[in-house]
């Protein structure tokens, strides 16, 4: 089937909309709204991967945390981005998917590959290797440390992916620690009331 021009763009529109209701749900307390949205926004944000051109990881990252924040199960998705994403290729964005995969499915030594592929990133990428490098050792204090700081980061900018002050990489995180009993619960009215 033929791309039609812009058509992933779209998609993305689409993901990043829902995923904004998604986060201003959250924070207001309506989870099974929230849940839903972020359902729809990872369904959008594959479509978009499936349709743009080569390398557009940061949909793969959007799929999985809007996931992962839902509570949705991830085992297809996560088994979905390791058959998409090649490790010897991987730019830091696909170490980013992959780290996520990595923690959703219990693969500490994919998290902790990743993490080390995430670190030539953006500095944000790098506060993120820190969390999931900790997750996957087991590092209760680290791990809080690095929570921590990717909140404050949060904390400090003027705009939003979606346009809405939400930390979601910090509860995309604190979601992948609770099972494993290393969530921190930092503090932030950029979390919802129950992350916190």
């Amino acid at each position: 089937m033929a791309m039609e021009p812009g058509e992933h763009r779209d998609a993305l529109a689409d993901a990043i909309r829902l995923e904004g209701e998604a986060h201003r749900a959250l924070l207001s307390g309506d989870d099974a709204t929230a849940a839903a949205r972020l359902r729809e926004a990872a369904g959008r944000y594959r479509a978009s991967w499936e349709l743009a051109p080569p390398r557009s990881f940061g949909r793969l990252i959007g799929m999985l945390k809007a996931l992962v924040i839902a509570g949705a199960d991830t085992a297809e998705p996560a088994a979905y981005v390791r058959s998409v994403v090649e490790e010897q290729d991987a730019s830091p964005p696909a170490w980013y998917a992959l780290a996520i995969a990595g923690l959703a499915t219990g693969d500490d030594d994919l998290a902790r590959r990743a993490a080390a592929g995430m670190r030539p990133g953006l500095p944000a990428f790098a506060r993120t290797a820190d969390a999931v490098d900790a997750l996957a050792r087991g590092d209760r204090d680290a791990y809080a440390a690095a929570v921590g700081a990717i909140v404050a980061d949060f904390e400090a900018r003027d705009e939003h992916l979606t346009g809405v002050p939400i930390a979601d990489t910090a509860l995309m995180l604190e979601r992948l620690a609770e099972p494993r009993g290393l969530a921190a619960h930092p503090g932030s009215a950029l979390l919802p009331a129950g992350a916190r």
